[in-house]
This record gives C-alpha cells, sequence and structure tokens, in this order.
C-alpha cells in the first residue's frame, strides 16, 4: 500500500530566542527551534509524529 504525503499549513513566528511554528490544522501540534532552518526541521517532524499518533488512535486524520 503507498503512503500518500498529506500538505499542512505551518506558522512560523520569530520569538525572542529565536522561532517558533505551529499547524492551525492539527491542534497542538508545535515546534520551536533557534534558527529558521532548525524550527523548519522539527516542524515537519512533530507534523510526522501528530499525525501518526491520530492514525494509531483510529481518528480520522484531516486533509485540509
Amino acid at each position: 500500500m503507498a503512503t500518500q504525503m498529506k500538505k499542512y499549513v505551518s506558522v512560523f513566528e520569530k520569538t525572542g530566542t529565536g522561532y517558533s511554528a505551529y499547524s492551525p490544522d492539527l491542534d497542538g501540534c508545535i515546534a520551536t527551534g533557534k534558527t529558521r532552518e532548525e524550527v523548519e526541521r522539527e516542524m515537519c517532524e512533530a507534523i510526522a509524529f501528530h499525525v501518526e499518533g491520530i492514525a494509531r488512535s483510529g481518528e480520522p486524520i484531516s486533509v485540509a
């Protein structure tokens, strides 16, 4: 069975100590990092982890 990658919007913000990001489509999915590049990597991992958790719980995954 092929896995299809979905796209999720991520909002990136500069903070006093680096950057933060969240996905409005995935409640509670956030990431932080000292650089924009770091927070981008962390956010990709956070989304994958979040979606995997949703799938394992049997809940429907948002495909907005």
